[in-house]
This record gives structure tokens, C-alpha cells and sequence, in this order.
């Protein structure tokens, strides 16, 4: 090779494959007999992704560049939930779950149905799953569907039964195997019926009774809330999303102002950085 060549290829930085995690903010639960919010949208390069897709393609990134981070919240009662960004890669917030007189949300997971069974909320492609219907015996006893998860779809309500959230994912992209992106459960206005349970990777639980909250989701899973139960219940908050990270661990990260997050010791070649809430970029030298 010429030396200008060597030169040349001395000096041009190489890139960095950085496999990622990115879910975000979960859908808040429906009011009054309200469906279960669907799951923050997941995707990822480890293990498996969200919607049942194939796993997403690795980014060759640049040291001493500065990219993108968004963690998205989780939303209240009805509402949807928020993006999450890490570079070009955004995974969108979960639906919002319907209840009496509300209109379900489409997302990264779908909301679940209210109590009338007219709709529910669809899921957006390789990133999470419809929810469920919900249904109603006349105007007595009313139950909201499940929420979707970045696994598998939310539950239609059944007989005595509001329908349960779906699943979420699980990755190893930590080193452990970890669940995140299920959808809430529905809820119902009867206390001898059966709320809906959140599904697996923090998805929270409806309520069956008279004006119940449902159970919020957990925190940095993108988990979808439950759904109230009736007479004035009202609809738990989403869970908030997470972007993790994984590199070579040769490489060591800066995050910057406006995140919240941390890098973890060398495992297995890799070094994770775990970023919780915010928004601001990141770097690596």
C-alpha cells in the first residue's frame, strides 16, 4: 500500500457496531370499565424484537460523535405514550386503553377495547401487538380488553373475565434475560368478575369493582397500565421506556446532560450503558 494509503488508513476511526434496546413509554389504562394500555413499541438487536419480527440490524456509529437519546414517559389515564429515539431508530408509545365514552389508541402495542366492543387499538409492525376487544352483558356488567404487548396481542374480554394485557419480550441484551413491553389489563365494574392481569414485562393490572384505579405500569419496561373499573374508576399511568446499549467494551461511553443513565464493568466483551429517563446525546471515544 502507498504510504499516503497506510497514512490514511491509520488515521480514519473505525466504527462501532452498537446493538441496542429501545422501548418506549407505555399507554396509559381506559376509564370506567376501561381497556388496559398497550405496551411501548420494542425494538432490538438481541435475542428478539417486538411485533414478532426479525431482530434489528446493529448501527455502525462513529467515536467522538455525538448521537440522539429519548427516553419516552409513561402516560396517564387514556393517554398515549411517549417515543423513545436512540440515533435513527424510534420506538413508537403505546395506545391508550378506552373506557366509557373513550376512543382506543393505536401505538407501538395497541390499547385495549372499552366496554361496548366498537374498536381496539392496533400495534405498529415489528415493534408490538394489537390489544384486545372489550364487551359489555346490556349495561350491567361491562369489561375493557386487554392491552397489546410487544409479544403477543391483548386478550378480548370473555364471559365474567375483562380481557388480560399481552406478553412482552424477553432479551438478554443486559447480560440476563429480561422481559420488558407487556400490555395492561382490563377492568371491569363487577367485583364477582375478573379483572384483567398485566402481561409479563411490566404490564399492570385492571381493577373489578366500583371506582377503582388501575395499577400503573412499571417503570422502564414501557409496561401498558390497567384499565379502571366502573362507576368513576379511572385508568392507571404507563410505565416509562429505557434505552439500553450494548459495545465493545474497548470503547467506553459519555452520556450527556439531560439523561439519566450509567455504564456498566466489562462482561463477556461488552460494556452496557442502561439509560432510564431524559433527553440529550451520547458519545464514544
Amino acid at each position: 500500500m502507498p504510504l499516503l494509503g497506510i497514512i490514511a488508513a491509520q488515521n480514519y476511526p473505525r466504527g462501532i457496531s452498537v446493538d441496542y434496546l429501545v422501548v418506549a413509554g407505555g399507554g396509559g389504562g381506559g376509564n370506567v370499565n376501561g381497556g388496559g394500555g398497550g405496551a411501548g413499541g420494542l425494538r432490538c438487536t438481541v435475542t428478539a424484537t417486538g411485533g414478532g419480527g426479525a431482530l434489528e440490524t446493529p448501527l455502525l456509529l462513529q467515536p467522538a460523535t455525538n448521537y440522539t437519546v429519548t427516553v419516552g414517559a409513561g402516560q396517564p389515564a387514556n393517554t398515549q405514550g411517549s417515543n423513545s429515539v436512540f440515533s435513527t431508530i424510534t420506538s413508537t408509545g403505546g395506545g391508550k386503553g378506552a373506557g366509557g365514552g373513550e376512543t382506543v389508541g393505536n401505538g407501538g402495542s395497541g390499547g385495549g377495547g372499552r366496554n361496548d366492543g366498537s374498536a381496539k387499538g392496533s400495534g405498529t409492525a415489528n415493534q408490538g401487538f394489537d390489544g384486545g376487544f372489550g364487551s359489555t352483558d346490556g349495561v350491567t356488567f361491562s369489561r375493557g380488553g386487554g392491552g397489546g404487548g410487544a409479544g403477543v396481542a391483548g386478550n378480548t374480554s370473555s364471559a365474567s373475565v375483562a380481557g388480560n394485557g399481552g406478553n412482552g419480550v424477553a432479551t438478554s441484551i443486559t447480560g440476563s434475560s429480561v422481559t420488558y413491553g407487556g400490555g395492561g389489563g382490563g377492568g371491569t365494574n363487577s367485583a364477582s368478575f375478573a379483572a384483567g392481569i398485566g402481561g409479563t414485562g411490566g404490564g399492570g393490572n385492571g381493577k373489578a369493582g366500583s371506582g377503582l384505579t388501575g395499577d400503573n405500569g412499571s417503570a422502564n419496561t414501557g409496561g401498558g397500565a390497567g384499565g379502571g373499573s366502573g362507576n368513576a374508576g379511572t385508568g392507571g399511568t404507563g410505565g416509562s421506556g429505557v434505552v439500553i446499549l450494548r459495545y465493545p467494551d474497548s470503547r467506553t461511553i459519555t452520556i450527556g446532560a439531560g439523561l439519566t443513565g450509567s455504564e456498566s464493568a466489562a462482561s463477556g466483551g461488552y460494556k452496557r450503558a442502561t439509560i432510564t429517563a431524559g433527553t440529550g446525546n451520547v458519545s464514544w471515544a
